[in-house]
């Protein structure tokens, strides 16, 4: 547990913290990536932390991986590399940095130290977990192997390293129907997200698809029910879901992708008015880049992603905490599952 007290005497004697209207005038360039979601006293608050992280950042050789879920002071504050876990996997593997400060949860942080052996990944809470991470075992996994035999298991980046090393290929949100697709056997086991894998099944009916029964904690909570209402109200607007949501509810959106897929469709798309099914700071991450939609709707929050503060970046790049280490073991078998989406998904893409 951190110790908050000690932590911000700390930074407090190492860097000018205290909130500055004028040094936010000064970041214009920065503030002017969310000054629609964030208002100038606000960033006056995070502007001193983010003048140091970016200092701090060269001082010590690092690079920051943010997750699209990540808040809009640290997405466009501090972010080098932003996307969603394909995006950041693949960029994870071009890292040149000494250090790697992953800004999302921890299987995030797992899996740039599983593709980056030699270099130091940093987490700025190690508390930040998942709830898919956590429904899936590599016991689990041998369950559905014994239920399932010669099946491959194709597991969701959502979960740890021993979850991909007992697994035959990782995939994402946006590449799960591909990689189901490309395998050669007819039944295909998905793990640990059923909504997902219940969304793939009807992509790719030629593969029989069997699933784990985890969720995300932050999707699962839509309804269909609550869509249809809300359209009832909103008929305009165009409803953009993630599939990690239920089939009922995707079925209710007029576009279903992951958060890359979602930014893509808003770009490509500009609708008036759009509501975004996923994560509450996607919509606020992207509101600047696309005045011309109004973002509508009720969102839900991810507690593990909002542990990420600019307060504990700068902490973990300070004191160089907390480092994420990986069995090697583990480690070598993991990348073989994690390796294998990222090649299957580049050679789909050329």
């Amino acid at each position: 547990m951190l110790d908050f007290t000690a932590i911000r005497a700390t930074l407090a004697e190492a860097y000018d913290l205290a909130p500055s209207l004028t040094l936010a005038q000064e970041m214009a360039d920065i503030h002017a990536r969310m000054d629609r979601v964030v208002p100038l006293p606000d960033f006056a608050l995070y502007a001193p932390y983010i003048r140091a992280i970016n200092r701090l950042k060269a001082d010590k050789n690092a690079v920051i991986l943010a997750h699209n879920y990540m808040t809009p002071e640290i997405y466009h504050g501090v972010a080098d590399v932003v996307g969603d876990s394909l995006q950041l996997a693949i960029e994870a593997t071009k890292v040149e940095a000494e250090t790697i400060v992953q800004c999302g949860v921890h299987f995030m942080a797992e899996t740039s130290k599983i593709l980056n052996p030699s270099k130091r990944v940093l987490i700025p809470d190690v508390t930040a977990g998942c709830s898919l991470a956590e429904s899936i075992t590599a016991e689990g996994i041998a369950e559905m192997r014994a239920k399932y035999p010669g099946a491959p298991v194709v597991s969701y980046v959502n979960t740890t390293a021993e979850v991909k090393a007992a697994s035959d290929i990782c995939c994402t949100s946006s590449n799960a129907a591909q990689i189901v697709a490309a395998l050669p056997e007819d039944t295909i086991i998905m793990t640990p997200d059923q909504y997902l894998a219940q969304n793939v099944a009807r992509d790719v009916p030629q593969k029989n698809v069997v699933w784990w029964a985890g969720s995300c904690i932050v999707h699962e909570q839509y309804t269909a029910e609550d869509l249809r209402g809300f359209r009832a109200g909103h008929p305009e607007t165009r409803i953009i879901a993630h599939p990690e949501c239920p089939p009922s509810v995707v079925a209710e959106a007029d576009y279903s992708g992951s958060t890359s897929g979602i930014i893509d469709y808003v770009a490509r798309e500009k609708p008036k008015q759009a509501m975004l099914v996923t994560e509450c700071s996607m919509a606020s991450n992207i509101s600047d880049a696309y005045p011309e939609v109004e973002f509508m709707g009720p969102c839900n929050m991810c507690p593990y992603m909002k542990k990420i503060t600019l307060e504990k970046i700068l902490w973990s790049l300070h004191a160089g905490e907390e480092e994420v280490v990986v069995d090697p073991a583990i480690a070598d078998k993991a990348r073989v599952a994690v390796e294998r989406m990222i090649e299957l998904s580049r050679v789909a893409a050329k």
